[in-house]
Formats: structure tokens, sequence, C-alpha cells
């Protein structure tokens, strides 16, 4: 029996689990005699909608718990402590089930995007260990040592473990990472989108010749002024992916099983998003301009911020104007802003595939 894959996905967010799958399937290409495990805290359709039919085996699992969000926008720091240091408390029991699961599955090598406790199971096991990411949470956590001493042992335990991993694949719009020991740069890890923008009208029953935009957020608090104010120009056609929806004539909900999420970018002229490491990877690869709000308290936003400078016609607009549903101004800009200054190229995933390959 062949030894396996185990492959461990964050629940922070959809970006993780997208990129993780795209890296996923190009290994069962590489190596489809090879049986692979996904442990995961993400929907268990949303995963199976990525991966496609067989070659693969999900279980539930859950490693660490990212930042309580309480919007797409803004995150609860005291509420994220509270249930990072629970988790922490339970490290050396998640550690040794995860022993167990290795072994009895005669797994031959762990990949992980990106919590730490698998890593530590896999090294104490024998088992070569790899990361995949853009992040770090103990560098997500230390932003926050000013504020509590509390964090300290926090950032120590996620440090700790990755320094244990046999290599870290670094993704672009990247800190330096200095917790692991040895690390890669691949590039960018997206899928382009189709453009089914005929398919999409009749779906939605809306106007295929008016500009379109998605508001990719998962929640955004609007109000009925917020709605009326967005739709002040009928000249466009707002989208969003379920579970967010509006009851009203210019927006459309979309299911992403039967429109995949990058062919919903594919289709659109514009994005409205805060940054974040998947969509500002699907807008570069789909060359999608992007207007995107700022994102408090997560230390991630500078550097995302600076790749959305970099590789993306753009706007700016301020959180406030967002949440009161002024967009209009900022499209127009967006319609009128500059292109991108550099091009990045993608194929990450045939790279990090190749790579799991090697070590197991």
């Amino acid at each position: 029996m062949e030894r396996g894959v185990a492959y461990y996905i964050t629940a922070h967010g959809y970006g993780h689990g997208r990129r993780s799958c795209d890296i996923i399937r190009a290994f069962r290409r590489l190596r489809p005699e090879v049986p692979v495990w996904v442990v995961s805290g993400l929907d268990e359709a949303f995963v199976r909608s990525q991966l496609g039919p067989g070659g693969y085996a999900l279980r539930p699992g859950s490693f660490d718990v990212g930042m309580v969000q309480l919007d797409s926008i803004r995150v609860d720091v005291e509420a994220t402590l509270d249930r990072v240091e629970r988790l922490c408390s339970r490290r050396r029991e998640l550690i040794d089930a995860e022993s167990v699961f290795l072994r009895e599955r005669r797994i031959g090598v762990v990949v992980a995007d990106i919590p730490a406790f698998p890593i530590e199971a896999a090294a104490g096991m024998g088992v070569p260990a790899l990361a995949v990411g853009n992040f770090s949470w103990d560098w997500i956590y230390a932003g926050f040592l000013d504020r509590s001493p509390r964090w300290r042992a926090v950032v120590d335990i996620f440090a700790a473990g990755y320094a244990r991993t046999d290599m870290l694949l670094r993704l672009p719009f990247s800190p330096a990472m200095d917790s692991f020991p040895r690390s890669e740069e691949i590039p960018l890890v997206a899928t382009p989108g189709r453009c089914r923008r005929e398919e999409i009208a009749r779906i939605a029953g809306c106007d295929p010749d008016r500009e379109w935009v998605l508001l990719s957020f998962t929640t955004l608090e609007w109000d009925d002024g917020a709605l009326a104010r967005a739709a002040e120009n009928g000249d466009r056609e707002f989208f969003t992916v379920l579970p967010l929806r509006w009851e009203s004539p210019h927006f459309h909900a979309l299911d992403r099983e039967r429109v995949p999420f990058s062919d919903v970018v594919a289709s659109v002229d514009a994005v409205v998003s805060k940054p974040g490491f998947g969509i500002l990877s699907d807008c570069v690869v789909n060359h999608k301009p992007l207007a995107y709000a700022e994102r408090s308290d997560f230390r991630e936003y500078p550097v995302l911020e600076a790749a959305v400078g970099r590789y993306l016609k753009h706007v700016h607009i301020p959180a406030e104007e967002l949440y009161r549903g002024n967009l209009g101004p900022f499209l127009d800009r967006l319609e009128l802003s500059a292109g991108p200054a550099e091009r990045l190229t993608g194929g990450g995933d045939e790279i990090a595939a190749a790579r799991i390959a090697q070590y197991l």
C-alpha cells in the first residue's frame, strides 16, 4: 500500500482552501496512485466542489482559530486571544491524536496551510512536514504583543511548532516568515476562471450589457439606506456569493456550487473587497480591477495592500464609505485608474505538488 499524504487546511478563510485544493489537484495529476487525506474545518461541500470526485478522503479537524471576525473587515482581538488560549491548552491532546492518525493511515508526508500542531505531530513521528502559506500565525499574533502579555505564550507555541517544518513553500504577498528553518519561494497558486457571463445573466435574470461588480464579502452589514446608495447608478449590476445576499433588484446572489467562484470573478468587470490572499490572487490571474477597503487589526493588511499596488488596477475605498454603500464615486475612479505596474506568474500549484512528491 502506498504511503499517503495528509493535507491540513485552516478554516480561517476560503482563500486557504482554494489554493490548497489547487495544489491537491495538481498532486493527484502527478501521483494519482497516492491516497490523500484532507483534514480541515472548512465546509465539506465547499472542499468537494473544489476537488471534484474521487482520489481523496475528507476528515473534519481544526488546529487553529485564525482571527475571530466581526465581519469581513473587522476582527475581535480579545475574543481571538480567549479562543486561541483554549486551543493551546489542548495542544498535547491534539498532537497525540494526530500522531495516531498518521501512524494508522501510513502517512508519508504532512502538508499544512498553515496550522502548526500537525507539523509537530509529523516531526514526532519522523514524517516529513511541509508548510504552504503567505503568513504564519505566530507572525500575525505577534502584532498584538503590545496589547497583552498573554499573547507571548501563544506566539511562542506557534513559532516552536513551525520551527519543526522540513520546508516552507512560501507564496507571494508574504512577510519574511522567519520561524521556518528552510523555505522556498513559489509562484502564485491560483487558477483563472472561465467567463460565463451569458449563463450568469440567465441564472440571475440581469442585463449582461451593464457593468458587473462583484462584492466579495462573506458578510457585509448594509441597511436599506446603504443598499439604495450603492444602487443609485442604474448602469451597474452587483453580485454576491452565498451566504451573502440582499433582496434588491440590482443585487444578485450566486451559489458557488453552481458557478465556481473563479468563474464569477472572470465574468465580472470589477471587484469590491478587502485585501485577502484569495481575492487578490483571483483578481491577478483574471486581470480584474479591485476597489478595496482597509482591514482593521490584521497584520497582513499592509503586505497585501502593497501587492495590490504592484499587480492590480485599483482604488482604495475607505471602510466608512463602504459601510455607507457609497460605491459609485470609487467605481467611477476605478475605471479611470492606471493599469498594474507589474505582472505576476502562476504555476505554484505544480511546483508545490512536485515538492510534496519529492518528500514522499
